[in-house]
């Protein structure tokens, strides 16, 4: 679930948790690379030398972005020994998906920097062990626990993508679709309300028993 933002006054009164909160709208409005101790800054309408008393510098504003999203990671518990290891797989890839739903750009910061890695080991931890289950190898294990964040957060980041780009049609997306030349595009031209819903959750179920059913094989007898 997001979280609220920090009250704000009309003068502001600094906090760390109000600095990573802004940090965080920062990101998902603008990118990663726009996160600097200054834009922030801008944001609260402060100067970055009176932010340094709370957030010592960047990385550590990185590490609290870090913090913020993957503590609301519901990493769910381990269950019985006896239970399917795809349906704690299922339950782990889908609560990922809830946080790169709504910190899709902070997510992939804090995956891409070390200082992400503390707070995301619950999740790697709970990701291992599920392999571990199921009959992996370790170095196994690992591939297929990062190719797990890989496609939950990629489908993510592509219907988002996909989301901004087709808002920006001025005509119907299913429409441009249709009046594609048949010729060239047949199968394109052939399936245009599919092609523009881009948000379905069925796309990404239909994904992750893809990519389960790929780790099958992998098991040992």
């Amino acid at each position: 679930m997001p979280r609220p933002a920090p009250e704000r006054v009309t003068r502001v009164v600094l906090t760390r948790e109000l600095i990573v909160h802004t940090a965080v709208e920062l990101v998902e409005r603008r990118g990663p690379a726009a996160l600097s101790m200054r834009a922030v800054g801008e944001e609260l309408g402060v100067s970055a030398m009176a932010m340094y008393r709370h957030v010592a510098s960047k990385d550590e504003l990185v590490a609290g972005i870090a913090e913020y999203v993957m503590t609301t990671l519901d990493v769910p518990e381990p269950d019985v020994p006896e239970a399917d290891w795809k349906d704690g797989a299922r339950s782990l890839m889908r609560a990922f998906r809830a946080i790169a739903q709504e910190y899709p750009r902070s997510l992939a910061l804090a995956l891409e920097s070390r200082t992400g890695i503390p707070v995301a080991l619950r999740a790697i931890e709970r990701a291992l062990s599920l392999c571990a289950r199921a009959g992996l190898d370790g170095p196994t294990s690992v591939h297929v626990m990062r190719s797990l964040m890989a496609y939950t957060l990629g489908s993510q980041l592509r219907e988002a993508g996909m989301g901004r780009l087709l808002s920006r049609q001025a005509a119907d997306p299913a429409e441009t679709v249709r009046s594609l030349e048949p010729a060239r595009f047949p199968h394109v031209v052939a399936l245009p309300d599919e092609l523009v819903d881009h948000g379905s959750d069925a796309d990404f179920e239909f994904g992750l028993e893809l990519f389960l059913s790929s780790v099958e094989p992998m098991r040992a007898p």
